[in-house]
């Protein structure tokens, strides 16, 4: 029997390391740029053209390379971050892998030009699809300049299943922004075709969020700051009134690293319970200092998943910051009141009878809460006869299963149309839930839901046949859109048009709302057209966006101006409502899928109240 075990070329094994660390564009700038902030560089210009397909250009006043070095860099695991298995336990750099570079050379053509600043001649080298191709001396300045082009040239099917430019090119600038929040104290620019996009300077932290997502951030950002033996942990969170369903900026960084950490992210909102609506995010920019030693960032190639060895105190430490922060800001300033004029009213220095004091209670001065006594106190005894506590407990739940019909719509149309035999009146319940009976039993509505799928319906009727009237706002609002969003505005001005929106551009990422859809009341504009933005923006390519974009917006559109919870509704517009809804043919569901109605059966009322 022949061997059939074989060592696959390096082209190939350069390839397979490629789809881990290189999976769009997006991810060549990240490694390119990380590579320049640990060249020690001051300045970094990144340049992309369509989007990074055409090519990606990255240059740096860092330290260069020589010659032999640039060479030896576009081989795997060539790295100058580490010397041995210890150093992954004491990094303080972005990269360490030494598989960048080669991962990049594999799947495009790249031309490098590197010089020191002790070496008055640079190097000129040429690689394509990890083949070298010349390797020449050349005139440069110091630093590092790659230029990228044809990314999966000789990948089509990597190539093919890139999304759109306006969505590749969204990826770049996320990958940008968690790169220059960390380093405020270097220069960056970004530009697009030509086009620039950001023109970041040297400047404090607070400054750089205000420079990369707008001035508006600087009234919604409380600062934070705490400083222990396990981490210190500073940076910003939003103000309550900031929160926002979609959209909002959140950042964690742990030692100059950009980090996803969802158990984190639950200790930030911990702290907003109860002070801003379910469902919506603040924005927050914290960053962490751990000791290298404390941390794991080698357990994915993206290294944005991070292992800590205390994550329990550290959530602790976060929560209870975030807290302290909104507690300054939620301080509530003396009152001065002016006494000036007023009479004098006494304040009784001595105990008398008119006076109430607070009651007390003996308490023993000799009890211990820490003592652990050896026996157990009558109330943590078990009864001897517990068993007979959970006797039919099981015997009950055939009748939970059946509680509710697992069909709802189940009869609605046709002879036995049961909307047809609904009581005429209806109970709100808590301002939230429709409450009416029906042929089989109790029928429950989210009000909401219901509206948003009656609104839903008109819109995209409306939209598809163009019949969209604009009702002028009497004070035009202003929408300040990030760099981002900017870049996003114009795929998705048409449709806005068409829907009625008109806005106007002030320059500066400012639009005015001139105009919105007639027959909407009560709601923000800029609100509503931001979150309309970043639906439309979140889309696939553009194929789907031209295809989805009356659907997207129509819902946007719907949830924004259905009756919200907690609106007192009289009988006759829940009668209004209920018969609205079952006038659309998809009833039971939202256009997002969530259910609207569950009826309980007469059988499962019976059976609770026997």
């Amino acid at each position: 029997m022949s061997d059939i075990i074989q060592l696959l070329p390096d082209s190939v094994a350069n390839q397979i390391a490629a789809g881990e660390v290189i999976q769009r564009p997006a991810s060549v700038i990240k490694e390119l740029v990380e590579n320049a902030v640990d060249a020690g560089a001051k300045t970094i210009h990144v340049l992309v053209v369509d989007a990074g397909r055409t090519s990606i250009q990255v240059v740096d006043d860092g330290t260069g390379m020589s010659g032999t070095d640039a060479r030896l860099a576009f081989e795997r695991h060539a790295t100058s971050k580490i010397r041995n298995a210890e150093d992954l336990f004491s990094l303080h750099t972005m990269g360490f892998r030494g598989e960048a570079l080669a991962s990049i050379a594999a799947v495009a053509q790249i031309e490098l030009k590197t010089r020191l600043a002790s070496e008055e001649i640079g190097t000129h080298l040429s690689i394509s699809g990890s083949r070298f191709l010349s390797q020449e001396p050349c005139s440069c300045p110091v630093g590092s300049n790659f230029m990228i082009e044809n990314i999966f040239f000789n990948v089509p099917a990597r190539r093919k299943f890139l999304k759109s430019n306006s969505t590749e090119l969204n990826n770049i600038i996320t990958a940008f922004i968690r790169i220059v929040l960390v380093y405020p104290n270097i220069a960056f620019t970004l530009h697009s075709n030509g086009t620039e996009v950001f023109n970041l300077r040297a400047a404090s932290l607070r400054q750089r969020i205000i420079d990369v997502l707008g001035k508006k951030i600087n009234q919604e950002i409380l600062p934070v700051e705490v400083d222990t033996t396990l981490c210190r942990i500073n940076g910003f969170v939003g103000k309550p009134e900031s929160a926002k369903k979609k959209g909002a900026q959140q950042f964690f960084f742990v030692n100059g690293r950009y980090m996803r950490h969802p158990y984190f992210s639950k200790a930030v909102m911990k702290a907003y319970e109860r002070i801003v609506p379910a469902g919506e995010q603040v924005p927050y920019f914290l960053y962490f200092e751990v000791a290298p030693e404390n941390i794991d960032v080698n357990i994915h190639p993206v290294k944005t998943e991070i292992k800590f060895e205390n994550e329990q105190a550290i959530w602790q430490i976060l929560a209870s910051a975030v807290k302290e922060a909104i507690g300054l800001f939620n301080d509530v300033p003396s009152i001065d009141f002016d006494v000036q004029g007023k009479p004098d009213i006494p304040v009784f220095q001595n105990e008398g009878e008119g006076i109430q004091r607070m009651p007390t209670s003996p308490g023993n001065p000799r009890y211990n809460p820490f003592k652990v006594s050896g026996e157990t106190s009558p109330r943590e005894k078990a009864p001897s006869a517990w068993t007979q506590l959970y006797e039919g407990v099981g015997k009950e739940h055939p009748v939970q299963q059946e509680m509710f019909s697992p069909d709802p719509m189940e009869g609605l149309h046709g002879e036995d149309n049961l909307i047809a035999e609904k009581s005429p009146v209806h109970y709100q319940y808590k301002g939230r839930y429709i409450m009416t009976a029906v042929k089989s039993g109790l029928m429950v509505i989210d009000q909401h839901r219901a509206h948003v799928r009656v609104l839903y319906n008109r819109y995209r009727e409306q939209y598809q046949n163009h019949r969209f009237t604009s009702q002028k706002l009497l004070f035009p609002e202003v929408l300040t859109l990030g760099p981002a969003e900017q870049l996003q505005y114009p795929n998705v001005e048409q449709y806005m048009e068409d829907m009625g929106f008109q806005l106007s551009d002030l320059g500066g990422g400012n639009y005015a709302v001139n105009a919105i859809p007639s027959g909407i009341k009560d709601v923000d504009p800029v609100m509503l057209v931001r979150d309309m933005i970043h639906s439309a923006s979140s889309m696939g390519s553009e194929t789907d966006l031209a295809g989805d974009v009356c659907h997207v917006m129509a819902l946007n559109l719907a949830r924004h101006t259905a009756i919200p919870y907690g609106e007192v509704l009289d009988n006759d517009s829940m009668e209004h409502l209920v018969n609205q809804l079952f006038a659309c043919p998809d009833a039971n569901y939202t256009p997002d899928g969530k259910k609207i109605l569950a009826i309980m059966k007469q059988t499962a009322l019976d059976q609770l109240l026997r």
